[in-house]
């Protein structure tokens, strides 16, 4: 009998998210943990989710039995970085269902608002994702198996080795991003203990915390886009954003952590404030939207601007990639500076027949006004209010068409 590729239960434990959900919570009880925020979902391809309303909504509401055990504080603790009252904070957290408002817009489509303080809402994001993504594949794939997961990532594992040289290969390195839009968790399971197996070395780890402690691999991540965009509404000036929220990271981390997200107002704006003191602070840069080789270029070339060596540093990339995109990037610019890849979809949502969806969840406002990324890439802006957008682009000096939402 074929084996399941569906788990009893969507999400499995308080640490079944993404590693940077933590990082940032522990930075927001510490900085800031009476902010009040609300953030939006969104469902990029258009797909009508409404056939299934019902049991997302029932499986969001599971999420009030989601707990920690004494185990998964002890794995925490053993982090240099994780403070003792945050892990104290984390044996006390509950979903809390008031915070979360399901149903149907204006124009019938799946609706979902988080609204809440900061500190409270902050780890809905990614178990919201992972239970819409599943729920409508149980519905829509229900013939899908392991096995055609396992055939799949094999073919493209012997792709990797058959067409990258023994030089390449040795100095590829690349990880799991793929939890939000996952399959399913036994996929995500399934693919990141072949990868482990399968690939040692050159696999460095994944986002998802439970998974990293089940399969005694790395957890990845450190900030995401939210994390510069409440700082629009924290920080003493808008134009001051992002050094705010650069800076109060550099105080939090003290030097660890340092992979700074480059996109919410755009790659230039970012680089205008990514100074000398942040450039020898940040040990590199990940790419989430945009030219990822004319994002690269870019980097390199403040690096050098600023007289720091670039192969001193990394460039993550993270911007829905696949293992041809990740070599082409890897034989480009790998003498030139320290590349890692980060794959979500494209590992844990590529099945023969299977459609992947494109969802995301962003905050939409902070202390009761409006926030925006303005990626580099047309169509991923997302924001309430567009006179907030003309706003932010007038103050950054930013391109007028750049980011428009689609």
């Amino acid at each position: 009998m074929s084996e399941s590729v569906f788990a009893p239960s969507i999400i499995q434990n308080l640490l079944d998210t993404d590693f940077y959900k933590l990082t940032m919570m522990q930075a927001v009880l510490h900085n800031y943990p009476n902010a009040e925020v609300e953030w939006e979902f969104r469902c990029r391809s258009n797909e009508d989710l409404t056939p299934y309303l019902a049991e997302i909504r029932y499986q969001i509401e599971q999420l009030v039995n989601t707990t920690i055990t004494v185990d998964q504080l002890a794995y925490l603790e053993k982090i240099p970085f994780i403070k003792p009252d945050f892990i104290r904070f984390l044996s006390l957290f509950r979903f809390n269902m008031r915070y979360v408002h399901v149903g149907t817009d204006d124009a019938g489509q799946l609706a979902i608002r988080v609204r809440g303080p900061w500190l409270h809402v902050i780890l809905y994001e990614i178990p919201l994702l992972a239970i819409i993504s599943e729920v409508r594949n149980r519905y829509r794939y229900r013939e899908v198996v392991i096995e055609q997961v396992r055939e799949q990532l094999y073919r493209k594992l012997d792709w990797l080795k058959g067409e990258a040289s023994a030089d390449e290969l040795a100095g590829f390195q690349m990880a799991d991003f793929g939890t939000r839009r996952r399959f399913s968790y036994r996929v995500q399971e399934e693919v990141v203990n072949i990868l482990k197996h399968d690939f040692p070395g050159r696999f460095v780890g994944t986002s998802n915390v439970h998974l990293a402690r089940e399969l005694e691999l790395r957890p990845l991540g450190t900030m995401a886009h939210e994390w510069f965009m409440a700082h629009q509404q924290l920080g003493p000036r808008l134009i001051d954003s992002q050094k705010a929220a650069l800076e109060c990271w550099v105080k939090e981390y003290r030097g660890l952590l340092g992979v700074a997200l480059t996109d919410t107002i755009g790659m230039d704006s970012f680089l205008g404030d990514f100074d000398l003191y942040f450039a020898k602070l940040f040990d590199g840069l990940r790419h989430d939207s945009g030219d990822p080789l004319l994002w690269a270029e870019k980097a390199i070339a403040h690096y050098e601007k600023l007289g720091i060596d670039p192969m001193t540093k990394t460039l993550i990339f993270s911007d829905g990639l696949t293992l041809p995109k990740a070599l082409e990037l890897y034989r480009a610019l790998h003498d030139r500076i320290h590349v890692s890849f980060g794959i979500g979809t494209n590992l844990t949502c590529d099945i023969p027949g299977v459609e992947p969806m494109n969802i995301v969840i962003k905050m939409i406002d902070c202390n009761g006004q409006p926030v925006a990324k303005i990626s580099d890439t047309p169509g991923k802006t997302q924001c309430r209010d567009p006179n907030f957008v003309t706003y932010l682009k007038h103050v950054f000096r930013t391109d007028a068409n750049q980011g428009a939402s689609s």
